[in-house]
């Protein structure tokens, strides 16, 4: 997945700026960004703090190296049925 050009502190810096009054075409064409991706950081930040939004991102990042964890461990118990169920 391509990477934000934007951090979590300047994404709930963005909404902020749309919640003190601003409307949101015109943050959008500040910024440089999609109406589309205002709304979905909206709806994935939206009331965050800059906290809670770095400790999000720590626990996407765990919950995604225990997915692969898990798909390895799977494969590998896959692996050692299929050799164990071949007859020498």
């Amino acid at each position: 997945m391509k990477p934000s050009r934007f951090t979590e502190e300047q994404i709930i810096g963005i909404l902020r700026e749309q919640e003190a009054g601003v409307a949101t075409a015109d943050v959008c064409r500040k910024h440089g960004i999609s109406s589309a991706t205002f709304y979905k950081w909206k709806a994935k930040y939206g009331g965050l703090e800059v906290s809670d939004a770095k400790r999000l991102k720590a626990l996407e990042d765990e919950n995604a190296k225990l997915k692969k964890l898990l798909a390895e461990a799977m494969l590998d118990n896959a692996m050692l049925k299929d050799v164990a169920s071949k007859k020498w």
